[in-house]
């Protein structure tokens, strides 16, 4: 199925989409300095979408502390922000959608059942279609919604990371779109947002590269556009891990916000000049603007930049 044409006479619009499991560490505001600089570069918006998938993983307080951070380090989003747990409706009308083509059905399997049918492919258990006719367990009260894949190649150009190709039946498997405690996927959100949103290009951290071939599969079986993908290199830690909340990342520190953003542009390999070291967030944005060029960060899975883990 061919992609959707888009309207690529409209500015551009992008989006900053964390989880509110924490605060901001490093390597979210890579990936949010990153997304700011692509699309502002561009003349186009910013969108702020805050991800609530996961209600017993989310912390109440993050929100509040995610804007505080973004609006020291000056990165301002236009209009106001998205939550996704207000959106559980329209979710449940592109799972309909899909039930409705015959591309969606319930499945009773556990994780459990599935490692042991199954095999293990590059991104995990590969689910072995078990359900696809009818639940193994059709009396039980807890079950998931799984799109049905083919081995298609799924195939799309990430600006960074070149021609990336994944066959959905044979490396990942029909994968969930609804969990079995009633949550919906992040899979099947983000598509869904993306598109009602307008977003035509999507920057995120490298480790989200396999998730993409599952969204634009969602995004043409739904008649969705297909935006552009550019995913960014990760920060890790002194051990070689990502630098992640369940990790236990630090905080940013919003007092040192001009010293963060130097540190987040060499990253991305942007490296201020020395007479900008002591400059305000605005200033060093301002650079980052007029300075921004894809080319600079670097290939893919290239040398990281290694944040040193806190003191216990």
């Amino acid at each position: 199925m061919p992609d959707p044409i888009r309207n690529k006479t409209q500015p551009p619009v992008g989006r900053f989409a964390p989880s509110p499991t924490g605060p901001l560490h490093f390597g979210s505001l890579v990936a949010a300095l990153g997304s700011y600089l692509n699309v502002k570069s561009k003349g186009g918006s910013w969108l702020l979408r805050i991800e609530n998938l996961d209600p017993p993983r989310e912390d109440p307080q993050a929100p509040d502390a995610i804007f505080r951070s973004l609006e020291a380090h000056g990165l301002l989003w236009d209009g106001r922000v998205r939550f996704q747990a207000t959106r559980h409706e329209t979710y449940l009308e592109a799972l309909e959608t899909l039930i409705n083509l015959d591309r969606a059905y319930p499945c009773s399997c556990t994780r459990g059942i599935i490692r042991q049918a199954g095999k293990m492919g590059p991104f995990g258990p590969i689910y072995p279609g078990s359900c696809r006719k009818f639940p193994l367990n059709p009396d039980s009260v807890f079950y998931s919604w799984r799109v049905v894949t083919d081995d298609q190649l799924i195939e799309f150009e990430d600006q960074r990371a070149g021609l990336y190709r994944q066959r959905l039946e044979s490396e990942v498997g029909d994968f969930i779109v609804k969990r079995s405690d009633g949550f919906y996927a992040y899979q099947l959100a983000v598509v869904v947002d993306d598109a009602d949103q307008g977003v035509t290009e999507v920057v995120r951290g490298e480790d989200l590269l396999c998730n993409t071939p599952r969204q634009i599969y969602l995004q043409r079986l739904l008649g969705l556009p297909t935006p552009e993908y550019l995913h960014l290199p990760i920060a890790r830690d002194a051990e070689g891990r990502k630098l992640s909340k369940q990790n236990h990342a630090p905080a940013i520190d919003n007092k040192q916000a001009s010293r963060n953003l130097v540190e987040a542009l060499t990253f991305l390999g942007h490296p201020p000049p020395a007479s900008l070291r002591g400059a305000s967030p605005d200033e060093l944005l301002r650079w980052g603007l007029e300075n921004w060029n894809i080319q600079n960060i670097g290939p893919a899975n290239g040398p990281v930049l290694e944040i040193a883990s806190p003191a216990p």
